[in-house]
């Protein structure tokens, strides 16, 4: 059975991407056929902090976007020239992709700021994936073992995120959730929707969005076939899911399911995008300017994204079965 090829992208080069890839080569390399995008001579300074052989690289697919190494370069710092590193390799991996050279993506962590200060209007890769993809729904899906959660936004302030709140964007995230895990290999998803107000509104006394917008949309979605359920408080939707009655949890904002995620387990924790013609996943954090450049970036989150991208990949070709 071939590999699934997989393209993987350095991200900014002032933080930990190319040391945390470096770290976990050898172990994916063994079940994928690995395309990485990027800067050599940022692979190359990943390669010197994770202190593994300087010929990692030797003999795999490196498509090098051909940007120099800033004058001023240095490990922690916002820069114009690493942003524009970070979205060129993004961008060329997923065009790749969309024409079917790739079987799934798995990103290394950008730069906002950075990305910004390169002229770029994008917040980060979801945006830039939706953009080149054309894709009119997507959404956020972070995963860590036994704990899934969707998101009805994400990069929004916390009032935006709440008008977003509305019977028509529920209830197409939950219809997105329920088409995404069917093509992973899981028909009939559990999905549980988390409530936006404490106490699940408390009927209506802390607030309407439960009554007005959420359970119209989880009874739409139940007319629908969809095992949707819901609404339930947030403070005890996410233990429930852990300890398996539900497969997969929809927060209402960012916040809501990331605190979930990386309280329960943050170091393999992980990201992927619903709603793209292709699997991507992405570590669940960012270019950790604090600690870029001193060789201590913890991989867990690097290998498991892979996994999840090979796994994934894999169902959509009919492969296997994703879990």
């Amino acid at each position: 059975m071939d590999k699934p090829r997989i393209g993987i992208t350095l991200g900014d080069p002032a933080g930990i991407g190319s040391e945390i890839l470096a770290k976990v080569f050898n172990q994916i390399r063994t079940q994928c056929v690995p395309v990485l995008y990027g800067c050599k001579w940022s692979s190359r300074d990943g390669i010197e902090l994770a202190q593994v052989a300087p010929n990692l690289y030797e003999n795999v697919d490196f498509v090098d976007v051909g940007i120099p190494k800033p004058r001023n370069f240095k490990f922690g710092e916002v820069s114009a020239t690493c942003g524009e590193i970070a979205i060129t390799a993004a961008e060329t991996a997923i065009a790749d992709a969309i024409i079917g050279k790739l079987d799934a993506i798995m990103t290394c962590p950008l730069n906002k700021l950075a990305i910004h200060a390169a002229g770029s209007q994008d917040m980060g890769h979801q945006e830039i994936l939706a953009r080149m993809t054309k894709s009119k729904s997507f959404a956020t899906m972070l995963m860590t073992p036994n704990l899934r959660v969707v998101h009805l936004s994400t990069h929004h302030s916390l009032i935006e995120a709440a008008r977003l709140v509305t019977q028509e964007n529920v209830l197409e995230k939950i219809k997105l959730t329920a088409i995404s895990f069917e093509q992973w290999g899981l028909a009939k998803a559990r999905i549980a929707i988390a409530a936006l107000n404490p106490h699940n509104g408390e009927g209506g006394l802390l607030g309407r969005e439960e009554l007005d917008e959420i359970t119209p949309a989880v009874e739409q979605a139940q007319r629908k076939g969809i095992e949707a359920y819901g609404p339930f408080p947030c403070d005890s939707i996410f233990n429930r899911a852990i300890e398996g009655e539900f497969d997969v949890v929809l927060a209402m904002y960012h916040d809501q399911g990331h605190i979930a995620i990386k309280v329960y387990n943050i170091h393999e924790s992980i990201s992927a995008t619903l709603g793209l013609p292709f699997v991507r996943t992405s570590v669940d954090h960012g270019t950790a300017f604090d600690i870029a450049g001193k060789g201590i970036a913890n991989p867990r989150s690097t290998l498991a994204a892979i996994d999840a991208a090979i796994v994934l990949s894999s169902s959509r070709l009919g492969q296997g079965t994703a879990h």
